[in-house]
């Protein structure tokens, strides 16, 4: 995947969680927590892709929480988690 998919995909996943509505704390303090991931990410573009745990098990409790309520942001965080793995993070 070229730096330009992975910005893509990162741009798509920030808007989608722009869009979420969450009820519960624990759901928004985990997108909150992703949203910043996110934005470092972006800034670091053409960087080597370089992450942390916690933004890994991040990225799993959100693709566990918000399966059922929301397929296109699954569909996301899963394809990042790929990324990130291919990547070797």
């Amino acid at each position: 995947m070229t730096d330009q998919n992975l910005r893509d995909l990162l741009e798509k996943l920030h808007h989608e969680l722009e869009q979420m509505e969450v009820t519960d704390e624990s759901g928004r303090e985990l997108l909150r927590h992703l949203d910043e991931d996110i934005r470092n990410l972006l800034k670091r573009s053409g960087a080597k892709v370089e992450t942390d745990e916690p933004m890994l098990e991040r990225l799993q409790d959100a693709i566990d929480q918000f399966e059922t309520e929301n397929p296109t942001l699954t569909m996301l965080l899963s394809q990042m988690m790929t990324i990130l793995s291919n990547a070797g993070v």
